[in-house]
């Protein structure tokens, strides 16, 4: 089998079912053809480096799938917890303070867990709540209440660093209310808190790895990179090719993670001068 074969056979692996279909002539009537179901079974022996970087690569779209839409969600929510907490209203104050707590406080392989096995006790409940038992929906909501703690310290303390200068100013031009916040409140919170938010992000995607490793199971097979980097390390009892593979996806998604963010941050600093614009820092998380 050529690479570009095993390309074709396993390169959405990660995403659809163990079965595809093959075209097989009747006997009797070598015109007409009858089509069934072989199942495509990860590779068992004689693995090639073609197969591990497939298939590796495959599960890749898993981690790009939760960070992606776990960042983007929350966003939002981020923001909103951080008014909150900046809020004079004691009851938005604790609430908001009390969420971040326990998601920064608890570790993300335990919410994994306790999310699972909480997503179980009430499918049987309700049949609703079977899809959240599922790693497509139930780990992406851990992942953005997860996301969504941290990104709002992060914004909460990027608003308590807004220069009062700004904020006079604006009050001088008659500025109040919603007006105020998203001509001058927002942009700044979003400019100074912006270099750490884009390291939020790359641990965000490098988090994602733990989803197959937790409670959520994967299904016929179908994991992340991860997954099949583990499964390869125990077949070929050998670590050193597959997780190499692995980490040199990851650093490449990092560095795409950092080209499209730095940009955002070119874009929110353009009105600055070059030498008073903030330059960017990576400074990952090494323990959650």
């Amino acid at each position: 089998m050529s690479c570009l074969d095993t390309i074709a056979d396993y390169g959405l692996r990660s995403m659809f079912s163990g079965y595809h279909q093959v075209h097989l002539p009747s006997a009797d009537r070598p015109w007409l053809s009858f089509t069934i179901g072989a199942e495509r079974l990860l590779p068992r022996s004689d693995f090639t480096l073609c197969q591990q970087f497939t298939l590796i690569g495959s599960g890749l779209i898993w981690n790009i799938y939760f960070g992606l839409l776990a960042l983007l969600s929350g966003f939002f929510l981020a923001l909103s917890l951080a008014l909150g907490k900046a809020s004079r209203i004691w009851a938005l104050r604790k609430v908001s303070g009390g969420f971040i707590l326990l998601f920064r406080g608890s570790p993300l392989f335990i919410q994994f867990f306790l999310a699972y096995f909480l997503f179980r006790n009430l499918k049987g409940v309700a049949p609703v709540f079977d899809p959240f038992t599922s790693a497509w929906l139930g780990a992406l909501i851990v992942l953005f209440l997860n996301t969504a703690a941290y990104s709002a310290e992060i914004f909460h303390g990027a608003l308590q660093s807004i220069p009062k200068g700004d904020l006079e100013a604006a009050d001088a031009y008659g500025l109040s209310g919603w007006s105020k916040f998203r001509r001058v409140t927002f942009p700044t919170m979003l400019r100074l808190a912006w270099p750490a938010y884009i390291n939020e992000a790359i641990f965000l995607f490098h988090a994602t790895t733990l989803v197959y490793f937790s409670g959520f199971p994967a299904w016929q097979q179908k994991g992340d990179a991860l997954y099949y980097a583990n499964f390869f390390a125990d077949k070929t009892f050998n670590p050193f090719v597959p997780y190499p593979i692995l980490a040199g996806y990851f650093i490449l998604l990092t560095l795409a993670i950092i080209g499209l963010m730095g940009l955002i941050n070119r874009r929110l600093n353009r009105h600055l001068p070059r030498a008073a614009r903030a330059r960017l820092r990576l400074r990952p998380n090494l323990i959650r």
